[in-house]
């Protein structure tokens, strides 16, 4: 038996009997590397839609297409063996309809062998996530700021911050806690308007920008390793290697071009010598 089916991956039940336990821990991945990186530290990975911007350079999460978040989802369960892997469905293959959302949800979980999908909307999605967990799909919702609604937003800014708009947000967390989710994004909201939203509803939250008042919290990988030119200010980086790699890549175009990269010629004079 390998090292890697010998260890049990957590799923959606094991997050939501985390509520109000032990934080919960996650990041993005989008790699097979990057997730084998991170494995044993998180409980749950997700291959957020983000992939758009932090690999292909898009300007918003909006142009990312359901084949994209199958061929990254794959990528990362074959890199994790622990964790919760998570696949975002991407903008326009689940809005039109709870049958539409049901297709691309179990196109995703057949294709990538994930344990879970994730979409945005409140109320508006309510009966989606009713219609997707009564069918045996796990949920994961997403509110406050919901990036694939950018070009309504108008602009990625923290939301919640006047009672009227906080309401609506508390219940959109509501709406979806109701219908089923086993947990809850709530990305970029006040702080008092997070923490009302843990307390009140059954599913953990996840915070991301939000509020450590929440049952746990996510971060995009890129963003918190130094590796991303547009980093939200609530991010706090854990490292900065972005300009490591750049000297590296120097220090290496350097050697080629003074002819001092190690080639075939050097590995046999080290054998020869050994």
């Amino acid at each position: 038996m390998s090292i890697q089916s010998a260890v049990r991956r957590l799923t959606a039940p094991d997050i939501r009997a985390r509520k109000g336990g032990e934080p919960i821990v996650s990041l993005t991945s989008y790699h097979a590397h990057t997730a084998r990186l991170i494995d044993p530290h998180v409980d749950f990975i997700l291959v957020g839609d983000s992939l758009g911007m932090v690999m292909h350079g898009m300007e918003t999460t909006v142009p990312v297409t359901v084949d994209m978040m199958i061929l990254q989802g794959q990528a990362v369960m074959r890199g994790s063996a622990r964790a919760l892997v998570v696949v975002d469905l991407p903008f326009g293959s689940y809005e039109g309809s709870p049958q539409q959302a049901f297709a691309t949800a179990s196109r995703v979980l057949k294709e990538t062998g994930a344990g879970a999908i994730k979409l945005e909307g409140g109320r508006r999605m309510a009966e989606t996530v009713r219609f997707l967990a009564d069918r045996g799909v796990p949920v994961m919702g997403h509110v406050g700021l919901t990036p694939q609604a950018i070009n309504t937003l108008g602009s990625f800014k923290a939301l919640g911050r006047d009672e009227a708009s906080a309401k609506l947000i508390l219940d959109d967390a509501r709406a979806i806690a109701d219908a089923g989710a086993f947990s809850i994004v709530v990305e970029a909201v006040s702080e008092p308007l997070a923490r009302q939203i843990t307390e009140e509803v059954a599913p953990p939250t996840i915070g991301i920008g939000g509020s450590v008042a929440c049952d746990g919290q996510i971060l995009v990988l890129e963003d918190m390793l130094g590796l991303s030119d547009r980093v939200p200010r609530f991010v706090k980086k854990y490292a900065d290697i972005g300009p490591s790699i750049g000297q590296a890549v120097a220090d290496y175009a350097a050697d080629v071009r003074k002819r001092a990269f190690p080639g075939p010629e050097h590995v046999y004079a080290a054998k020869k010598a050994g």
